[in-house]
């Protein structure tokens, strides 16, 4: 399996774990030294702690709930690094649009399985951002290639 298929693998068993509500899966995905940074700024660090909190919002908040993932970009930085830029959100019945963007740094462990090491998540505001580039167009970025 090339690198770019092992780390869409890895966000595919992330997605799985999340619609099964399974937090110690979900925290699988992640190094046992991992930050994991929600989008209300929340910081959880390590795939123990990351799994245990998921499991208490599955449990609760996001009982029920699936987990939308695109990947929008994966950018290698050495062999065993990559930067990986996803949308997603969270949905009961059907996914909507996508309004968060995540910053996800994945690396290879010695035994060869690609883990998140680093995941930032920002709640898109596309109103405020169509403010700005209509008032400053300098600001609006190159479109994806």
């Amino acid at each position: 399996m090339n690198d770019t298929t092992a780390i869409q693998s890895l966000f595919a068993r992330l997605t799985s774990a999340w619609g099964a509500g399974d937090g110690a899966a979900y925290g699988a995905c992640f190094t046992t030294d991992a930050t994991y940074i929600t989008y209300v700024g929340t910081l959880y660090r390590g795939a123990e702690e990351i799994g245990d909190a998921h499991q208490a919002l599955f449990d609760s908040f996001l009982k029920g709930t699936k987990l939308a993932c695109e990947i929008v970009d994966i950018r290698l930085t050495t062999p065993d690094t990559a930067v990986v830029i996803t949308r997603g959100d969270t949905y009961k019945k059907a996914p909507g649009k996508l309004k968060k963007l995540q910053t996800n740094t994945v690396v290879r462990g010695a035994d060869g399985q690609w883990r998140l090491a680093a995941f930032q998540n920002t709640l898109h505001k596309s109103l405020m951002e169509a403010v700005s580039f209509k008032f400053q167009p300098a600001t609006r970025p190159a479109p994806a290639n």
